[in-house]
């Protein structure tokens, strides 16, 4: 998911790590949920401009799970609009993890996804 922008002047290229680095400093900004970590945490398809992302989500145990991911997809959306001119076509979360507030490892219960933006 590289953002690839080809000018006059020439090339500018955002890797697909820098991208998924400013999506995690957006999700993480906000309050109540994180990017899961390991090698599928964030994934997306960028094309003509738009781009579409998946992002798998640990939750904070007592957060309302539909709000907190719609708070996710704006926050997702608004950084790759504003920072590099994407128009954002959908970003699905899925809620893979849930953890108590001191806990060190996640505990695991059911997932829940939500699609669009």
């Amino acid at each position: 998911m590289s953002l690839v922008i080809e000018g006059e002047a020439g090339t500018i290229t955002v890797p697909s790590a820098t991208l998924t680095s400013l999506v995690t400093l957006a999700v993480e900004g906000g309050d109540g949920a994180r990017v899961r970590r390991g090698r599928r945490h964030a994934e997306g398809e960028i094309a003509d401009g738009h781009a579409r992302v998946t992002l798998e989500l640990v939750a904070r145990h007592g957060e309302i799970l539909p709000q907190l991911a719609r708070q996710v997809q704006e926050q997702a959306t608004d950084v790759l609009a504003t920072m590099c001119g994407l128009v954002v076509e959908a970003v699905d979360v899925e809620v893979e993890e849930v953890e108590w507030a001191a806990q060190a490892p996640a505990a695991r219960l059911s997932s829940c996804s939500t699609s669009g933006t």
